[in-house]
């Protein structure tokens, strides 16, 4: 007897990795073993100031709170203040501008149901993180691609940008960002910026959402999302943080709360302490920044044009062909990439490389792309 899935599974769109098995094997049997560039996993260790952190704060009997701890919020304050010029409404006043999250992609996916949202369409943009179309399905709302504000505003309930954006590394400019708030403002709907890659600008200067330059003097109608999975590399955390129009942010505590959506104690003394300390971002960062250079110089050598990219933590690269062919090819040195499909029917001629490799493996691909 076959189980029959709820109509909210059967309408999900199949798990894109799962499409990679064939290209996996493949390159695994490439004399030198696999390079997989297809997952922006990190990979080198959690600095010692998260670890340290974590340790101390192991004795947990108690339950977390879902607010956040007033070290943890002070310290993102702070985070959000000292590395992206945002000031956020009073952290520890009575109605929370910013919480901590578990992680940022269960946020993405069901933020729409967090905020009550039964029925429109969410604006995801042309080239996009996969679970923003998740989050509205599950939520049973309808999705609409476009990179520019529409004209017709019938029916839309949320907006999703993403700046430095995930796959293409494409950053926003300020006029466009303030282009959207405006027009979130006008209509009442909610714009969301997810800016998990924003410590990472290399060609520019990434500006978050909540910035009074993008924002002016209020966050009204604004969210961000944040994380630490990839500047402090701690993905294994799960730590992440929204933060913005605290009437925005009050329902999702309140929701969240009484799903028993809380970050660890430990995790939130961890984040704390990460948010505190600039050093190990940095150092991070340089790391990045030295695989792209190699990664990018060889990727341009094997004859592949590199679009956008100019922040993040992958290379949005193109032999103008079908993004499966390029797959294909990659595979048989050994190779694996994420086809741009995965992120939208504006991907399909693309191919994404992730950064996050280790140090050896990025140079057995520089070597393997050599002409």
């Amino acid at each position: 007897m076959t189980t029959q899935l709820p109509g909210t599974a059967r309408s999900l769109p199949d798990f894109p990795w799962d499409s990679l098995t064939g290209a996996r094997s493949r390159a695994a049997g490439h004399p030198g073993g696999v390079v997989d560039l297809s997952i922006g996993t990190p990979v080198d260790d959690t600095p010692a100031v998260l670890t340290e952190a974590l340790a101390a704060a192991g004795n947990a009997p108690g339950y977390p709170t879902a607010l956040g701890t007033t070290a943890l919020r002070t310290a993102a304050a702070a985070w959000l203040r000292r590395r992206l010029g945002v000031q956020i409404a009073d952290p520890l006043g009575p109605e929370p501008s910013l919480i901590p999250t578990v992680g940022s992609k269960e946020l993405v996916a069901l933020l729409p149901t967090l905020l009550g949202l039964r029925h429109g369409t969410v604006i995801i943009p042309e080239v996009a993180y996969p679970t923003y179309e998740v989050g509205a399905v599950l939520a049973g709302l309808a999705v609409r691609r476009t990179d520019v504000p529409p004209a017709d505003a019938a029916g839309v309930v949320l907006v999703w940008l993403n700046s430095p954006g995930n796959p293409h590394g494409r950053v926003l400019t300020d006029d466009q960002l303030r282009e959207w708030v405006a027009w979130g403002r006008s209509h009442g709907v909610p714009v969301v910026a997810d800016e998990c890659y924003v410590t990472l600008g290399w060609d520019v200067e990434p500006h978050s959402v909540l910035h009074p330059a993008v924002a002016g003097e209020h966050h009204t109608g604004l969210l961000a999302v944040h994380s630490l999975s990839k500047q402090s590399t701690a993905a294994g955390y799960r730590a992440g943080l929204l933060s913005g129009d605290p009437a925005l942010v009050r329902p999702v505590w309140e929701v969240r709360r009484h799903l028993g959506l809380l970050v660890p104690g430990p995790v939130q003394a961890a984040m704390a302490a990460a948010l505190d300390d600039d050093a190990h971002v940095d150092a991070q960062r340089e790391r990045y920044r030295s695989r792209r250079d190699r990664l990018s110089a060889a990727v341009r050598a094997a004859g592949l044009r590199i679009d956008h990219s100019e922040a993040g933590l992958y290379l949005w690269a193109t032999r103008d062909e079908d993004c499966w062919t390029t797959i294909d090819w990659l595979s048989g040195l050994g190779i694996v990439a994420a086809p741009g499909s995965f992120y939208g029917p504006a991907g399909a001629r693309h191919v994404r490389m992730a950064l996050t490799a280790a140090d050896d493996r990025i140079d057995a691909a520089v070597e393997r792309l050599a002409p």
